[in-house]
């Protein structure tokens, strides 16, 4: 990049940072390490929590934000993939990034970049991802949190972000997922999100397999780390779990491990139960779950992005059978096979007509693809459709008909479609620097 941006070049900036993603994901610490200490290091500006996990990271991270804001202290969270706007990435007590900020930052941050590549060449290149980041930590650091919240993006121990030292690491589930880059076992993803573990910083693990359980639990004894289990803590009754205002036994079992990272923090920080729970009772994470109303008609929104995912969303979808008399229409749509065939398996058991959807991403599964994996057993009616004819405006939903409840559930990109047609308050969405 040879000239800087102006206040009105929102549009330019987005071109250069998708010509950063257009080359695709990198792993490994040694890039962002350089690029940081570029930046004079402004990770190690303030403490953070480190937050790992298959499914339930976004929710514990927004769980932490929520409890620490509401002890009285400035916070900021790093989250990844945005659902409508870049900025949703990047908040500091939950006020997102602005489009200026990020032209400023592009503009301080290009030219270092650029500087790099000059001198080792495009494997020293920052990515699109370490380019979030670096802004991230930048902007906690001048405007001064006292504590930031930060989740990974894939993985742990090649990771971005793993370049922090934090006061507690936390891993929230191991499922498979991103098998083609962190393994095809659970034995092997553990390790790979157990690479955020420290020496001698402690580690909380929500529920989650075994055999996932016991590598973590070698790697914390190896680095000489304190492990505390949500299972361990509050067995198996989900009546013995934390209360949320997020919905599902999910999001209780996200609400314990929350609850344990909270009481982890050493005594200056001051989190009593009652400010805990407080908290938990005020967080709002979009996406899970999510219950609104579209011109008086119910809509339910669920990321279920995986197989992990899935099996959370039977469980929700069986609960919700218990309160309805009629099964529900689903709009669903997916990127990878292995994650739409547990989906279609799960939303075909319970749906009355499903309509298919393919995001506006590259690695989105096809209408094709999608159909030959609704089970044959399936009854109901089948639609090819797509946001724009599903919610021609922030007011209407033609799926189904108007008595009918509609679940919009699968891809976290479909939800971040749709949530740009029905909430246009959220800005014009920015889909093509989502998936990274």
């Amino acid at each position: 990049m040879t000239s800087r941006f102006s206040p009105a070049e929102y549009s330019a900036v987005q071109d250069y940072l998708f010509s950063l993603k257009a080359k695709g994901a990198k792993y490994g610490l040694d890039r962002m390490r350089l690029f940081s200490s570029k930046l004079g290091n402004p990770e190690s500006s303030c403490p953070c929590i480190h937050v790992a996990g298959t499914n339930g990271k976004g929710s514990v991270a927004s769980m932490l934000e929520s409890i620490l804001r509401t002890a009285g202290y400035k916070t900021g969270l790093y989250t990844s993939p945005h659902l409508v706007r870049l900025g949703e990435r990047v908040q500091v007590n939950r006020t997102l990034l602005k489009e200026e900020e990020i032209i400023a930052f592009v503009n301080e941050l290009a030219p270092v970049a650029k500087k790099i590549f000059l001198e080792g060449g495009s494997d020293d290149e920052p990515s699109f991802f370490e380019f979030m980041t670096a802004m991230a930590f930048l902007q906690f650091q001048r405007k001064k949190t006292d504590i930031n919240i930060i989740e990974v993006g894939l993985g742990g121990k090649l990771d971005a972000t793993n370049i922090v030292q934090p006061e507690i690491s936390v891993i929230t589930s191991i499922g498979l997922d991103h098998c083609e880059v962190l393994g095809d076992t659970l034995e092997k993803i553990a390790a790979e999100k157990a690479g955020i573990i420290k020496p001698g910083k402690p580690v909380v693990i929500g529920r989650m397999p075994i055999e996932a359980e016991n590598v973590i639990r070698d790697i914390a004894k190896r680095s000489g780390s304190k492990l505390i289990s949500v299972r361990e803590v509050y067995g198996e009754d989900i009546t013995h779990y934390p209360v949320t205002r997020l919905a599902g036994d999910y999001q209780r079992w996200n609400a314990a491990t929350a609850t344990l990272v909270c009481q982890l923090l050493d005594s200056r920080w001051k989190i009593t139960q009652p400010i805990i729970q407080e908290g938990l009772d005020h967080v709002d994470w979009s996406g899970r779950w999510e219950k609104i109303t579209l011109a008086g008609r119910p809509l339910i929104l669920d990321a279920s992005h995986n197989p992990e995912g899935a099996s959370v969303l039977e469980s929700n979808l069986s609960e919700l059978m218990t309160h309805v008399k009629q099964s529900p229409v689903i709009v669903t749509g997916s990127l990878g096979l292995a994650r739409a065939s547990a989906l279609l398996t799960t939303v075909s058991r319970y749906a009355k007509d499903i309509y298919l959807v393919v995001p506006n991403q590259s690695r989105a599964c096809t209408y094709e693809q999608l159909e030959a994996l609704i089970p044959p057993s399936f009854k109901g009616k089948i639609y090819r459709s797509t946001v724009e004819a599903l919610f021609p405006d922030p007011k209407t939903c033609t799926a189904g008909k108007p008595e009918d409840l509609v679940i919009v559930t699968g891809s976290i990109y479909l939800l971040g479609e749709v949530m740009a047609r029905i909430q246009p308050e959220r800005g014009q969405q920015e889909g093509r620097l989502q998936d990274f």
